[in-house]
């Protein structure tokens, strides 16, 4: 199945493949105590939880919309945009605040040419904010998908992009 969203949707929405939200659908009792697991399944596998799939949930389980959309809007696990290939996450705790992490995201931003929340162009970046990644000692510090990066400045932080561009040029 895939979603036919009206001509205000994006793009990406259009194409939304439903059946991937069917099956994992299938697996669930329609128990409104199953939410967040569902949610998470849902990201799995769409990367993101789409606008068309949330109202698929809602329609197929009978939870209000504006229920599902609380939920994932709530907890900060869940991403309601696409992200890009590298997810960084930027340490804005008081560790980290005090020991420049303002200076390290403008070097972000300027390396990407991309605000906080938004995904680069070619879809290899998304930048976002989080209030602590629990690496005080190690501050200022980022995450990219899986890696830290500790101790940075804004040079290490260019460095560090440019090294993953070169890396996806290969």
């Amino acid at each position: 199945m895939t979603c036919k969203c009206s001509s205000g949707q994006s793009r990406d929405e259009l194409s939304i493949d439903l059946g991937k939200a069917s099956a994992i659908l299938d697996s669930y009792n329609s128990e409104n105590s199953n939410l967040i697991t569902l949610l998470q399944e849902i990201q799995l596998a769409y990367g993101y939880l789409p606008e068309a799939v949330l109202k698929f949930i809602a329609d197929v389980t009978g939870i209000k919309e504006a229920k599902i959309l609380g939920v994932a809007t709530f907890y900060s696990q869940f991403r309601l945009k696409p992200v890009g290939k590298y997810l960084i996450m930027l340490c804005q705790g008081t560790a980290c605040h005090v020991n420049g992490s303002g200076k390290i995201e403008q070097a972000i931003k300027e390396s990407l040419g991309i605000s906080e929340g938004d995904m680069t162009v070619d879809g290899l970046f998304t930048y976002i904010n989080v209030a602590c990644l629990g690496c005080c000692s190690l501050a200022p510090v980022m995450m990219i998908n899986d890696q830290t990066f500790a101790k940075l400045t804004p040079e290490k932080v260019s460095k560090i992009l440019k090294d993953l561009r070169v890396k996806e040029a290969i």
